[in-house]
């Protein structure tokens, strides 16, 4: 016995057949825009000046390989960089979500931000590096690193895109999986070094759009020593908490300590629970865990004779009312910084 409903639905479904075909269904990866390798990817130039616009890598992968007497200027976020069989090249490259790979280069100037960086079988490269892990090397010689120092608007946005804090950065923290007794295959760039003289300012029509500047406290990236000597055996310990100035109040911070003539060594920014109070603040703890409740600490490090003193003076002066730690004591302020920075090292490896 047969359905009325059964039938109707047969010849509707042959009436469809004699008009038209039955269009296959759309599934929304059916529609995403289809991705060119090509369009993220530089290969076998030579003696050219090239690059990507902000908004214009958005986040894909790029390629860099077989590239010879370059300048090359990725001004945009992207997922991973790696870069292959490159000779005498210059390199900008935008903050980098994952990992930045040399392979078989030599004779490369780059700065860049990452969260990973990683060099092999490569030779005089010089690196003005933001990473936010430790940078390795490895079967490479005559490898320099300097913290990284640039400047145009979109690129605060980009390390939001990317992931990336402009406080995390161990760029002067290198290991060498090869090492070879008695050498030192890696250094760190002087002092005083100029980045614009490594990596110069790209001067061609499509990039004058971009508003670069390397001044030193036009950086996004604080500048900091890392692990050069220091130069006094006074240290301070400042810890600001979450809130909508926080990032501000550290820049200004470390402007005013800078412009006292002090040093800032390191920086982090990382999340506290109640029980790391305890361990960083000690007796001053109380005072604080709420305050961990609101989002991730920035800690900075400055150093210099009266750094702790000097420190106290611009805090009561210019943040008076905001809720920070400072070291109390120089006495005690040494001990301030190994107990915070131990504990973010662990926090950062989890």
């Amino acid at each position: 016995m047969g359905c009325c409903f059964s039938k109707r639905r047969k010849s509707e479904k042959e009436s469809k057949a004699e008009g038209e075909e039955e269009q296959p269904k759309l599934y929304s990866w059916d529609q995403r825009e289809k991705v060119n390798p090509k369009d993220y990817m530089f290969s076998g130039l030579k003696d050219e000046i090239v690059g990507r616009l902000p908004g214009k890598v958005a986040g894909q992968q790029f390629v860099i390989q077989d590239c010879e007497n370059c300048n090359i200027y990725i001004f945009d976020h992207s997922a991973t960089i790696t870069i292959d069989d490159c000779t005498n090249c210059i390199l900008f490259l935008g903050p980098v979500k994952g990992s930045v790979f040399f392979r078989n280069c030599r004779d490369c100037k780059c700065t860049l931000a990452c969260q990973q960086f990683r060099v092999r079988d490569c030779r005089k490269l010089e690196v003005f590096l933001c990473c936010a892990t430790q940078p390795i090397i490895e079967s490479s010689t005559n490898i320099k690193f300097g913290c990284f120092q640039w400047y145009y608007p979109e690129l605060a946005a980009q390390f939001k895109d990317a992931g990336l804090s402009i406080f995390n950065n161990i760029w002067s923290h290198v290991h060498d999986f090869t090492p070879v007794s008695g050498e030192l295959n890696w250094s760190l760039l002087p002092e005083n070094a100029v980045v614009q003289d490594y990596v110069p300012i790209p001067t061609t029509e499509e990039f004058k759009a971009v508003r670069i500047s390397t001044e030193a406290n036009r950086s996004i990236v604080p500048i900091s020593r890392g692990q050069r000597q220091k130069d006094s055996d006074e240290s301070c310990l400042v810890v600001l908490f979450a809130d909508d100035y926080t990032t501000a109040n550290a820049r200004k911070l470390i402007d005013e300590m800078v412009g006292k003539g002090f040093l800032l060594v390191q920086t982090k920014e990382v999340s506290m629970k109640a029980e790391d109070a305890q361990r960083v603040f000690r007796e001053k703890a109380s005072d604080f865990v709420l305050l961990l409740n609101k989002g991730p600490v920035i800690a900075l490090e400055f150093n210099g004779d009266g750094a702790v003193e000097g420190c106290h003076l611009i805090v009561n002066e210019i943040f008076n009312g905001t809720k920070m730690f400072v070291s109390e004591k120089k006495e005690t302020a040494s001990g301030d910084v190994d107990s915070f920075y131990n504990f973010a090292e662990i926090q950062m490896a989890i």
